[in-house]
Formats: structure tokens, C-alpha cells, sequence
């Protein structure tokens, strides 16, 4: 129920007690996501009288190794618990990249192959501690680290034919690159809970910290062959490193009231703040063919942002005979403030007061057949990726860059859905669905003076922007089946309709576009 720095792939699957998704969050959670839902992980925390613990071991289908373990142990008023684990692991890739690029004089076929390999090892550790203070209020106070490493080696091959109306024109490029990587996160929760004498009424209220800090060196060498080998131009030794930190500090209060059994009310508070920093450093040197630096530069680029969201809501539930709504309202206030240090370039996006109301309705047909509607709205801010103004150059072909001018995009979803539990073995789900997102933020291609000064031709960028506009509206249809005792069957058709208004960015136009996807899943 938390924010966090940490991605999936930093916590480990033993310490997770379980995983629950929230297609379309209610007003109680937050608006941001654009509508995508929510995965609320939940970590394991044990409670058993006692000592116990456990040790594990494992290896993987690359022969990489882990260990953990965990320990708990509860006396009177105190229950302690405590985790930890080492895990390796390697990655192989095969890529292949085909590319054409077609120019009013010539026509450029692209061929890339490469095979990136990584290594990496990274640990978890986590420990808490609940304080009962009597049988109505809890204190817990809690930590996490994680710590890894991560190297890879990569060696892109690109063949390219270049036809003019007179000749064709082949070359060979190669580009040979080492990097290791290192990041940590360190988090920290305050938390404390009181329940009241009327059942299901209770009052949260906690603190929570995240900090994570990365840092990376990477050695690339490119060079250009004709079909015979022969050194073609100048070659590019090319050698970057960056880095950056993120916290995240939430502060935030709950409180559930049951009135009776039919109604409830919900509400709270919350603050979150976040700040951000990144550089990423670059030195070209660019040699003859015996090797001899002929010239270089060097591109600097210091960025770092701060934000700050603060929420509150409310959101009433009834039950009647056959209809059970539940009604909310989110009231969200943002500021952001950007500045990309190395060119002393600040920007900054405010918005003072947002709304974002929310509504589900069952309906109970009859005891196996329920229909159900649901609204939200909801945000989308744009991520440090989408916002980082400098160049990545790690593919010379493909340069991307962000936008720090990208506003955020708000969606308003919408669902009908008809369920029937056609007997014990046999489940029926079907959903009427329609998303509307204003502002959307989409990728875009357009082509400018490539950053090299050794290449006279122009470069495609891609880069960030946001579109007027997106409607969104299907079918889904699920079907969850038991034929017999030893298997279950699932299947999953969509059918969408998706019209994008995209004119308003240079070059782009508006787009529609009709799509469908099937999925079929035995379980035996």
C-alpha cells in the first residue's frame, strides 16, 4: 500500500506472500498511473508463537547460485522478524535489428546483429519489529536494503548497403561495449495502527522512506570496414559514466468507520515527496586508422527534479437488497520543478487542485449472475525517463532523448461487466470497456543534425510528446474452465478500437487502428 523505489526484479520471490491486482483502483488509491492499475506486493511477515525460521538454497537453469533464509520470534508483546538472501544471475540475448531509411537521392538497408551477455549478483536484507502496546494499538517499525551489481558485454555487428541510382555503396560497423553497474536502495517504515472497540474500525498512520543510488561505467569502440576489412573513416572510442539518486518520503493517515453492516466510510491523507538527481558524463575520442587520436569532445549533462503530491479522500460504501455501490473522491495537488544543472535550463509544472471521482455499482441478477459498472479518473505524470533532456548515444542509429516540456495525461476509464458463475466448473466474465486520456504522452520520430561531428548525414531521433488526445473501447471476453478434476482451462479474447489524435505534433497525424489478442492457458 506503499510507494517504493525498489522494482519488481530487486525483490525476491521467497520474501513476497503474495501479489494482488487492482484492475481500476478506487479513490482511495493513487490517481497516478494513467489508469495501467495497481500491484500492491505484499511481503511476508510472520506472526507464529515463538522461534522459528528457515534456510534455502537454489541454483538456476544458468548454474547461478542463492542462499536465504529468515528468522521470527514472538514474545508477549513483541514479535521480531528478519530476512535475507544472495542471489546470482546471467542473461544471454540474440537481437537482430532490420532498418531501411529511404532519402530522395538513396535508399539505406541497415542489417544489426548482436548477443549482449550480463552477470550480475545482488542481495536483499530486511528486518522489523511489531510492539504490541495492548489489544487495541500496534507500533511496527521496519527496514530494507538491497545492494547489486550488474555487468554486461555486447558486440553489435551492423551491415549496411547504401543505393544510389548510379552504385550501391557497402560497409561494416562494429561496436564493442563493456559496462557494470551498481545500485542499492535502503528503505524505512514508521507505522502504527489502533483499533477500536466497534469491529472493523481502525486509524493508520505512518512514514515511509525510500532512497536508491545507481551509478555505471560503460567503454564502447566503434569502428567501419569495407566488404574487404579495410578501415573505413574514423574510428570512435567512446567512454561514459553516470549515476543518480532517488528518495521518496510518504506520510500518510487512514481511517475505516463500518457505520453498520450495509455502510462504510473511508478516508485519509497523504503526502508524498520525491527528488531526483542523475549526471551523465560522456568522452569521444575518435581515432585514425593506426590508432592515433585524431580529435575528441566531451558531453556533460547534470539534471535533477523534485515533486510533491498531496492527496486526500473519501469514499462511502452501501449495500442494498441486490445493489452495492461505492463512491469516492480524490483530491490531488502536484508541483514539479526540473533543472538540467549543466546548461542551467529550469522548468517546473504546477497543477493546485485535481479531482479525480470514482464509482463502482454491483448489481446482483441472481445467485451465480452479477453485472458491475466502475468509473475513475485518473493521472499520468511523466517519468525521469520520459523527462531527461540529454542524448542516449548508446545506438548511433537509434538516438533517444526526453522532453522536459511533457505535461501530464488524465484518463478517464470505464467498465461494464457481466459475470456468471455457470456452476462450480465453469466461469463466464465479459467487460465493455472505454479509456479517454487528453494530453497523451506518446513517442515520436523526426530526423535532425546528428550529434557526431564525424557523420555529415542527419540522425532520427526519438523523443517524447504529448498528442491531443486518445479514445480507447472494446470487448474482453474470459472464459475459466474445469473439464475434468486434473485440468483447468482458461481463455482470453480482446477486440479494441483505439483512434489516436496526434495531429498536433510536427509530422504526426491522427491514426485509428482496430486490434485483437487471444490467449488460451491449460493448468494440469
Amino acid at each position: 500500500g506503499r510507494p517504493t523505489t525498489m522494482t519488481l526484479d530487486q525483490i525476491p520471490a521467497d520474501a513476497i506472500a503474495s501479489v494482488e491486482i487492482i484492475t481500476n483502483p478506487s479513490a482511495k488509491y493513487d490517481a497516478s498511473g494513467g489508469g495501467a492499475g495497481i500491484l500492491n506486493i505484499v511481503l511476508k511477515k510472520n506472526r507464529k508463537a515463538g522461534y522459528n525460521g528457515n534456510l534455502r538454497a537454489s541454483i538456476d537453469s544458468r548454474a547461478r547460485p542463492g542462499f536465504g533464509g529468515d528468522i521470527n520470534i514472538k514474545q508477549q508483546k513483541v514479535n521480531f522478524f528478519a530476512a535475507g538472501m544472495l542471489g546470482m544471475r546471467k542473461t544471454k540475448s540474440d537481437v537482430t535489428t532490420e532498418r531501411t531509411d529511404y532519402f530522395s537521392s538513396s535508399t539505406a538497408h541497415a542489417l544489426q546483429t548482436n548477443n549482449p551477455l550480463g552477470k550480475g549478483v545482488f542481495a536483499f536484507g530486511r528486518l522489523g519489529m511489531d510492539y504490541l502496546i495492548n489489544n487495541r494499538n500496534t507500533l511496527t517499525i521496519g527496514g530494507n536494503i538491497v545492494r547489486g551489481q550488474f555487468k554486461s558485454y555486447d558486440l553489435l555487428t551492423s551491415l549496411n548497403d547504401t543505393t544510389y541510382s548510379s552504385s550501391t555503396v557497402h560497409e561494416i560497423s562494429s561496436r564493442a561495449s563493456n559496462s557494470v553497474g551498481n545500485f542499492r536502495n535502503y528503505g524505512a517504515t514508521l507505522s502504527y495502527k489502533h483499533n477500536f472497540a466497534k469491529a472493523g474500525k481502525e486509524l493508520t498512520a505512518d512514514v515511509n522512506y525510500n532512497y536508491s543510488k545507481n551509478d555505471n561505467e560503460s567503454d564502447n569502440k566503434q569502428n567501419q570496414f569495407t566488404t574487404s576489412n579495410a578501415p573505413k573513416g574514423l574510428g570512435l572510442f567512446q567512454q561514459t559514466s553516470g549515476g543518480g539518486t532517488t528518495s521518496f518520503v510518504t506520510v500518510q493517515s487512514d481511517f475505516v468507520n463500518p457505520i453498520n453492516d450495509k455502510k462504510k466510510i473511508e478516508m485519509g491523507v497523504r503526502a508524498a515527496f520525491r527528488n531526483f538527481t542523475s549526471f551523465n558524463d560522456i568522452i569521444n575520442l575518435f581515432t585514425d586508422n593506426a590508432g592515433q587520436v585524431f580529435y575528441g569532445n566531451e558531453i556533460y549533462t547534470n539534471y535533477k527534479f523534485n515533486d510533491a503530491v498531496y492527496s486526500a479522500y473519501t469514499t462511502y460504501s452501501q449495500q442494498f437488497k441486490k445493489l452495492t455501490m461505492q463512491l469516492g473522491l480524490r483530491a490531488e495537488s502536484s508541483q514539479y520543478e526540473g533543472n538540467l544543472v549543466s546548461k542551467n535550463q529550469p522548468f517546473s509544472t504546477n497543477y493546485p487542485i485535481s479531482l479525480f471521482p470514482s464509482g463502482f455499482f454491483t448489481y446482483k441478477l441472481t445467485e451465480k449472475q452479477d453485472l458491475q459498472l466502475n468509473y475513475s479518473r485518473k493521472i499520468n505524470r511523466p517519468n525521469f525517463f520520459q523527462l531527461i533532456p540529454f542524448l542516449d548515444l548508446s545506438d548511433p542509429l537509434n538516438i533517444s532523448k526526453g522532453n522536459p516540456d511533457l505535461k501530464p495525461e488524465f484518463t478517464n476509464l470505464m467498465e461494464l461487466s457481466y459475470q456468471n458463475q455457470i456452476n462450480k466448473n465453469h466461469t463466464l466474465l465479459t467487460t465493455f470497456y472505454f479509456r479517454n486520456t487528453n494530453k497523451l504522452i506518446t513517442r515520436y520520430q523526426y530526423r535532425d543534425v546528428n550529434p557526431n561531428p564525424a557523420i555529415k548525414d542527419s540522425a532520427t531521433f526519438t523523443t517524447y510528446a504529448n498528442a491531443n488526445s486518445s479514445f480507447t473501447y472494446g470487448l474482453e471476453v474470459t472464459m475459466k474452465d474445469k473439464f475434468i478434476s486434473w485440468w483447468d482451462l482458461t481463455a482470453n479474447l480482446n477486440l479494441y478500437q483505439t483512434d489516436l489524435r496526434a495531429g498536433n505534433i510536427p509530422g504526426s497525424t491522427n491514426q485509428s487502428q482496430f486490434s485483437w489478442f487471444g490467449k488460451i492457458n491449460n493448468s494440469f
